[in-house]
């Protein structure tokens, strides 16, 4: 299917006079998940990040140091596969005719990954959707969430983004990111299969006032509310008659979310300002309400997967596959009536499959939970006011000590990041150093970044806040990152230890507070290697979670809970 597909589109490099053809992971909203998954059409990559560059005698595919062993597995017949980093200084694309969608690319992507060498031209169509057909999705209204889950009014949230342009000096913004539109008017879509998110974009001036682009049958309900009038909402089609009709001389746009072709339609009509959407570090930062809503959350998903562990370290593994165990944990989930739908594909690796940073198990691939595995689960949930991720490990069987060993190792990275000093480690740089000192004292290291920033009610991955060896933004009061150090051997098992913690200001001070609770797997700790410190965190960890939970748990799961204090 994969090599027919490939040979069309061939035909088609011909037939616009291209050298090779672009084909980038995200839609044209720049989704992480969406249903119009065009690079998994040509290569059969499913990760969630990734470039496929087809030539007419040679396929690649760029993906991150997450994906190397995905992407050889599920692409390698085809493709040959390079890391990311690779791209900034490849000769391999010099002198070529490179062919895009501009929809579905920045300006700052060109630029960065595929200019410097290269002629990259535009063309309009995009050459897959002439090999594949999407299905087209049915048009859900938008729906506004109340300010008790939200803690702000939309109003208000206008005013501050409308303050800023005007303290810039800009007269427009066009926000094109779907998920900054739904920050703004606390509005929530169904157009992402992993995210509540709202497909539209908007533009907002420096006198508070704005316009929604978007299909008028997705905003009858804030029609209804009164939230816009119809001279508000701007059909997508009629775009260019209304850039004609505002009134404005210049106007920011997002640098890492405003396609090529919006970018080319703006300029046309106003001066451009390319800098990051502030709505992005708005976002980030969340008040009190929000905050108290994602705690609430963290109590509904950390019932599910203690009574998921428990199920699991308790049922005959012989005859559970790890597609059996991702569903086990979604009917947990679904128990509770504030549970939606999955915030990303859930990761289930036993084994071997554990090594491979975000393996998907399908009915179609899938093993059987062996007893000697240890076995890598990495989920999350969307309830009605909250989002959830969270990654255990777990063992079934005594394993060998130098498994222990590296287990240990990862939980005191785990435990440093939660106890770190943020006066001193201000920003995710900083931080990422405690998470992999411990390992790499044996040498040892993992190829991801150690925590994203995570939406309320939103996408399970956001930024600009983060834990990596890059991220240099400050952590403030209201974040919410991820703690998720690892370690993979290729071929033979993948560690993983993830909470969810946000930043809480006590005495003037900034600290990190778990969100998620969830036991931590006692049966891989080699105790020796913990300080009384850390061993003190993981007492206080599992009261935690016992204190938190332990009333919505069967009497059998309760005693077990109450046994890892």
């Amino acid at each position: 299917m994969i090599k027919k597909r490939l040979s069309i589109l061939k035909d088609q490099l011909k037939q616009y006079g291209l050298d090779g053809y672009i084909v980038p992971k995200n839609d044209e909203f720049f989704s992480e998940y969406s249903d119009k998954d065009r690079l998994k059409v040509i290569s059969n990559f499913t990760g969630s990040a990734g470039y496929a560059v087809i030539l007419k005698d040679k396929n690649y595919l760029f993906v991150d140091g997450r994906y190397t062993i995905q992407a050889k597995i599920e692409c390698g017949e085809n493709f040959k596969i390079i890391d990311y980093k690779r791209l900034f200084n490849l000769n391999i694309f010099k002198n070529l005719n490179l062919g895009i969608d501009p929809k579905l690319i920045t300006s700052l992507q060109i630029k960065n990954f595929f200019s410097k060498h290269n002629n990259v031209r535009l063309v309009e169509k995009n050459l897959i959707d002439n090999i594949f057909k999407f299905k087209s999705n049915k048009l859900i209204p938008f729906y506004s969430l109340s300010e008790k889950i939200t803690g702000e009014n939309h109003q208000k949230k206008i005013k501050k983004i409308s303050k800023y342009l005007r303290d810039k000096k800009i007269d427009l913004m066009f926000v094109s990111a779907p998920e900054n539109v739904a920050w703004l008017l606390n509005i929530r879509g169904h157009d992402d299969p992993s995210s509540p998110i709202p497909n539209c974009r908007l533009i907002i001036s420096k006198k508070n006032e704005i316009y929604l682009i978007s299909n008028k049958k997705k905003s009858l309900n804030l029609l209804k509310e009164k939230k816009l009038t119809k001279k508000q909402i701007i059909e997508p089609k009629r775009v260019q008659e209304f850039f004609n009709k505002i009134k404005g001389k210049n106007i920011s746009i997002d640098k890492k979310t405003c396609s090529i072709y919006f970018e080319k339609n703006l300029s046309e009509h106003f001066e451009i300002i390319k800098r990051e959407d502030p709505i992005y570090l708005h976002k980030s930062i969340k008040n009190k309400v929000e905050i108290n809503n994602m705690i609430n959350a963290h109590i509904l998903d950390g019932v599910a997967l203690t009574k998921f562990i428990y199920w699991l370290k308790n049922k005959n593994k012989s005859k559970i596959t790890e597609v059996d165990a991702q569903n086990k944990l979604e009917k947990f989930r679904k128990i509770n009536s504030k549970y939606l739908f999955p915030s990303f594909k859930t990761i289930a690796g036993s084994g071997k499959n554990g090594a491979i940073v975000h393996y998907r198990a399908t009915k179609n691939n899938t093993r059987f939970i062996n007893k000697n595995d240890i076995f890598l689960c990495d989920s999350g949930g969307q309830y009605k006011y909250g989002t959830t991720d969270v990654t255990r490990t777990i063992c079934f069987y005594s394993q060998p000590l130098n498994i222990k060993n590296i287990f240990t190792k990862v939980l005191k990275g785990h435990i440093a990041v939660v106890q770190a000093d943020l006066k001193k480690k201000f920003n995710g740089k900083l931080i990422d150093v405690e998470a992999r000192k411990f390992l790499k004292q044996s040498g040892l290291d993992y190829n991801h970044g150690t925590g994203h920033g995570v939406g309320h009610f939103l996408n399970v991955h956001e930024g600009p806040q983060g834990i990596s060896k890059f991220n240099l933004i400050k952590i403030k009061e209201g974040m919410i990152i991820s703690n998720e150090p690892g370690y993979y051997k290729k071929g033979k098992f993948g560690i993983r230890i993830e909470n969810l913690v946000y930043v809480e200001k006590k005495g003037g001070k900034l600290f990190f507070e778990n969100l998620t609770l969830a036991p931590i797997e006692k049966d891989l700790i080699n105790f020796k290697l913990l300080t009384k410190k850390e061993k003190n965190y993981l007492f206080k960890y599992h009261f935690e979670v016992y204190s938190k939970i332990s009333r919505y748990l069967k009497k059998d799961e309760k005693a077990w809970l109450a046994s890892l204090i």
